[in-house]
């Protein structure tokens, strides 16, 4: 786990926060006003909420932006006897929604954190006001998206490695050493700018791995994949129907290798069919890496007109 003071040379200086509501040690950022706005970012695999980092800076002078680590992830504790399942996630996010009794929020979801964002929206429509889907992909009773998963799957680098991996019995053994191999992992999953690789940067997203019991939340994801254990939220129609209500948006780098934007965008149109949808060309998988300032200004205008 890293340190809760750590700020990799100042790029992340925000005052850590915990609860313990999810049972462990559930780490958020919580900036800007408590009067504003609430912005709930939901990071995935293998990364946590210094991917926000940009974000945060550039929306906490007008909204409290609210950005939690997942169990196994950034500096939340990865604790022992726990399984790390989709729907492990979704109760986490839950209990710490309830905890900091979160209301008027705007997700904005980037890779698993899109299910993990609609499993709280189909709990808990009432607290949602917005969706930003962000790369990231929004299940949420689509009939079309088991068989959209399945099509990516066959042609993304990342999910045909783990399919392999775990077949061969690899996968818990690569992936139990992320504090090493971090950089192979994220380049294969996808960004295009290298120029922003530092010695900052790769502390950030390998210092949460330093053993293979700290990798049990990226293990997790990656395993539930393989064995078919990561099941979805199925929104009842109370649900649906005040979610499909909303305003929505999506922003999809168009260079993702790992989520492709054929299969998901049209996942996130069926679900809102009139909601804008902004393709950047040349910006990979980890797009807030890749477009910071062009991403924030996208969410800032939404934002400002919905």
């Amino acid at each position: 786990m890293v340190q809760p003071d750590e700020t990799f040379d100042g790029s992340f200086p925000f005052a850590p926060h915990f609860t313990q509501a999810p049972g462990f040690a559930m780490h958020y950022v919580d900036e800007g006003s408590h009067d504003g706005e609430v912005l709930l970012c939901l990071h995935g695999e293998p990364t946590w909420g210094y991917l926000f980092r940009h974000l945060i800076a550039a929306l906490k002078a007008t909204h409290r932006v609210v950005v939690p680590d997942h169990m196994g992830f950034g500096k939340s504790t990865t604790p022992p006897g726990r399984t790390y399942w989709l729907k492990d996630h979704i109760d986490n996010l839950e209990h710490f929604v309830l905890a900091l009794d979160l209301r008027g929020i705007t997700l904005v979801l980037h890779d698993f954190g899109g299910p993990v964002g609609m499993g709280l929206a189909a709990r808990h429509p009432d607290r949602i006001r917005r969706v930003v889907a962000v790369n990231g992909p929004t299940p949420f009773g689509q009939a079309s998206a088991a068989d959209r998963l399945v099509e990516n799957a066959r042609e993304a680098p990342w999910f045909q490695w783990i399919l392999r991996a775990e077949a061969e019995g690899r996968l818990d053994g690569v992936l139990g050493e992320l504090g090493y191999n971090i950089l192979s992992t994220l380049k294969l999953n996808g960004f295009e700018n290298n120029a922003l690789i530092d010695d900052a940067w790769l502390r950030a997203y390998g210092s949460p791995f330093p053993t293979p019991a700290d990798c049990a939340g990226a293990i997790g994801w990656a395993k539930g994949f393989a064995l078919g254990l990561h099941q979805v939220e199925v929104p009842d129609e109370r649900a649906l129907g005040l979610i499909r209500a909303l305003p929505a948006m999506a922003i999809w780098g168009m260079a993702d290798r790992t989520l492709h934007a054929r299969h998901f965008l049209p996942l996130f149109e069926e679900l809102f069919p009139d909601a804008p949808v902004h393709r950047l060309d040349g910006v990979g998988h980890y797009s807030f890496e890749d477009a910071p300032a062009a991403i924030s200004r996208l969410i800032a205008t939404f934002l400002q007109e919905s």
